[in-house]
């Protein structure tokens, strides 16, 4: 594979590379560089992880190694599931099989948890070294990364420590490019920030953009844009069955207007996760209201949508059946090797009987 084929691969469906030439350079210099995502195991997956998935193989494809990173001690300061290590261990390995569901290839694919890194000197050395060269107040306006607003760092002074953490398992984990979804921005930019100030190696920051929930939002705050598994309503469950399917996108948010194109989460779903999954839409309709129809290209599809020509409610129904289909094999896989789901469910129950 020549470096264009590469770059084309690492750059597809994202919407910011910091920076490309550092890319390329990277590509050009570096047979098998290093990647990683980091991921706090916190709750069920919904489908927004079929895209991150989507680009974990992008990355393999593209000559990388890649590293899934379970932030277990993150997400316990992050306050994930009663900050109970069990519980977030016990959801990482769910978390590891639905990746493998979504198709991460499991053989070119390492899994990390931070408390295999926390234990060593060498790893504290290099949170102490970021911080000392890293104010409280950009520390502080970092805390959005944990779906959390900078006034929050005041109430347990322990999320103080999260950019820092986060910012550490690049260095620690010595990638060459660090990829996330673009609410973790600010993570990567501290990274980089820091590694100019110590003379270490900036880590190429690669951002995807974040499915919006079903229900709209705000783009400007992606703590309530973002799909979220908080909220069982305005997302799709990669466990949902059809019927539940069908049901959440026909109340989902869809306004017609081509200006509002972004923050329609019916047209992000045919986007991010369908097209590039498919690779086609198929939708199905009466006669009357001109029949079966297939768009071959996202960009068809939107242009049908906004002309008039498709109706909101056969966009949807389309959107449902495909997805059915992107879900299937989830399906099969849970079906097959029920336990961490089963063991997911139990702890919620456990949690809500505790609430």
């Amino acid at each position: 594979m020549d470096l264009e084929q590469r770059m084309a691969l690492v750059t597809r469906n994202t919407v910011e590379v910091v920076d490309e030439k550092e890319l390329e350079e990277l590509l050009r210099t570096k047979e098998r560089p290093r990647a990683y995502i980091g991921f706090e195991p916190s709750g069920l997956v919904h489908l927004g992880w079929a895209l991150v998935t989507s680009k974990i193989r992008d990355l393999c494809d593209a000559g990388f190694e890649v590293t899934v990173f379970w932030a277990d001690w993150h997400a316990c300061i992050n306050d994930k599931l009663g900050g109970d290590l069990e519980n977030i261990r016990a959801c990482a390995r769910y978390m590891e099989d639905c990746f493998i569901a979504l198709g991460v290839p499991r053989d070119r694919v390492s899994f990390v948890y931070a408390s295999e890194l926390l234990d060593g000197i060498a790893y504290w050395e290099k949170v102490i070294k970021v911080a000392k060269v890293t104010s409280l107040q950009r520390v502080k306006r970092a805390m959005t990364i944990l779906g959390r607003s900078e006034d929050e760092a005041e109430v347990d002074s322990s999320k103080t420590l999260y950019p820092l953490l986060q910012v550490a398992d690049i260095f620690y984990l010595d990638v060459d490019l660090a990829y996330a979804g673009l609410d973790q921005r600010r993570a990567h930019m501290l990274a980089r920030d820091a590694a100019e100030k110590l003379k270490w190696r900036k880590p190429v920051a690669v951002h995807t953009p974040l499915v919006p929930g079903l229900k709209g939002g705000n783009r400007m705050d992606p703590a309530a844009f973002k799909m979220s598994k908080s909220d069982p309503s305005g997302s799709i469950n990669i466990h949902d069955g059809d019927d539940a399917i069908r049901a959440k996108m026909k109340g989902a948010f869809c306004p017609p207007e081509k200006d509002r194109e972004d923050e329609n989460p019916v047209l992000m779903l045919c986007r991010h996760v369908i097209f590039p999954r498919i690779g086609r839409m198929d939708i199905a309709r009466p006669e009357k209201f001109g029949g079966d129809v297939a768009f071959d290209s996202y960009e068809d599809l939107a242009s049908a949508y906004f002309s008039g020509s498709l109706f909101p409610l056969d966009l949807k129904n389309g959107v449902a059946d495909s997805l059915s289909k992107i879900l299937a094999p989830v399906r099969e896989h849970f079906a097959a090797n029920p336990g961490s789901y089963e063991e997911m469910k139990r702890i919620f129950g456990e949690q809500t009987k505790l609430r």
